[in-house]
């Protein structure tokens, strides 16, 4: 254990550093998780079986070590009043402009069709992810792995289905937010743990600044202890998180370029090229804006002469087989090349250099571990 990177929720989950690592990987998760940090596993868009894949994986990789995992909710989506409609559904609701508008695009850009066997199915009677019906589908998987002692929940208040039957089984409850007023939504929905993430962070995401977000949730939602997120990528920005009031700090976008991270090759290689300033936020990619990095797809849909991105959930799936075509040809075809990118923050200006990730939770602690100590020497004395 490192002196002065030890805080309550360390104590509470039984982890040796504050520092939770969000990633779909599950061999990221299980490395911070051995490293000391907690590994969190983004579950959006996995099928129960998929999760139940994942999880029985990570169990086997972690030793007695705690893990989290990380769901999507959403308050609001089409389709709530009724907890969530088919895919079948939802493509019905889908407008032909849209439809025409994204063959237009992998025309424009050369990409190939996919194979038959490889096509995406819209049409088929499974409820969409991001949904009630969806969500408690992946936690009936999530309760049966006992390693899991953390579920975060984003995209508005933790439903009641999620908290209540979280705390029966001992686990704690995350919610992540972009404002004071959601912090506070969360803290009455009965979250024990708040995420404070700032604009800089990748994905799903609002627009206040980390700097100034934290300390304002941190005094909104006391004694509620508060993970800083948004811009974190080394241990300097986890003293200045403690140091607003922060307990921790919950970062994701600094796994995507780890060795096992696994991020597309090219997107990869744009991660490693890129500066803080070449993200934005979008709604091309779920229907709710989340920083990505910019790239022709990205363009294409801000340009007002295109039509907007559609709400949550009908853009991913008017997408989504546009998606899988552009990954499958990324490496091969200039125009998939340009198209391709990836939900990341402001923080990739920092990422130059690919390592394993549990050498990045080491590295942040010895960096953790400088900054605190200069911090310190600025205390003058009587």
């Amino acid at each position: 254990m490192i002196p002065g990177m030890r805080t309550s929720i360390c104590e509470r989950l039984g982890i040796e550093f504050p520092i939770f690592a969000f990633s779909h990987c599950r061999d990221v998760v299980a490395a911070v998780t051995k490293a000391g940090g907690f590994g969190v596993l983004g579950a959006a868009g996995f099928s129960p079986r998929q999760l139940e894949i994942e999880l029985d994986w990570i169990d086997e990789h972690v030793g007695d070590k705690p893990y989290g995992v990380d769901i999507i909710v959403p308050a609001k989506y089409t389709g709530v009043e009724q907890g969530g409609l088919t895919r079948k559904e939802l493509a019905s609701m889908i407008p032909g402009e849209h439809r025409r508008f994204v063959d237009e695009l992998m025309r424009k850009y050369g990409v190939e069709e996919l194979p038959p066997d490889e096509r995406v199915n819209g049409d088929t009677d499974d409820v969409m992810g991001m949904s009630h019906a969806s969500g408690q589908r992946l936690l009936e998987v999530v309760w049966a792995h006992p390693k899991v002692k953390l579920v975060a929940n984003a995209l508005g208040p933790a439903p009641d289905f999620l908290v209540t039957e979280a705390h029966e089984r001992g686990l704690l409850v995350a919610g992540l937010v972009g404002t004071v007023v959601h912090a506070e939504r969360q803290k009455a929905a009965g979250v024990d743990l708040i995420i404070a993430q700032g604009s800089e962070a990748g994905g799903h995401t609002g627009e206040i600044g980390t700097m100034v977000l934290v300390p304002q949730v941190v005094d909104a939602v006391a004694p509620l202890p508060v993970l800083a997120a948004g811009g974190i990528a080394d241990g300097r920005q986890i003293a200045a998180a403690l140091a607003l009031g922060a307990e921790g700090v919950w970062c994701g976008s600094v796994w995507l370029t780890t060795e096992e991270a696994e991020t597309h090759p090219v997107v990869k290689e744009k991660f490693l090229a890129a500066t803080s300033s070449d993200t934005l936020r979008s709604r091309s990619k779920t229907g709710k804006p989340a920083r990505q990095l910019r790239s022709a797809w990205t363009d294409e849909w801000e340009d007002p002469s295109n039509p907007d991105p559609l709400p949550m959930p009908l853009q991913p799936v008017l997408v989504a087989e546009a998606e899988r075509r552009i990954a499958r040809t990324a490496a091969s075809n200039e125009g998939s090349r340009k198209l391709i990118n990836y939900f990341v923050g402001q923080a990739v200006g920092l990422m130059k250099e690919s390592k394993p990730a549990g050498k990045v939770v080491l590295d942040m602690v010895e960096q953790y571990v400088d900054a605190a100590s200069r911090i310190a020497a600025t205390i003058a004395e009587d």
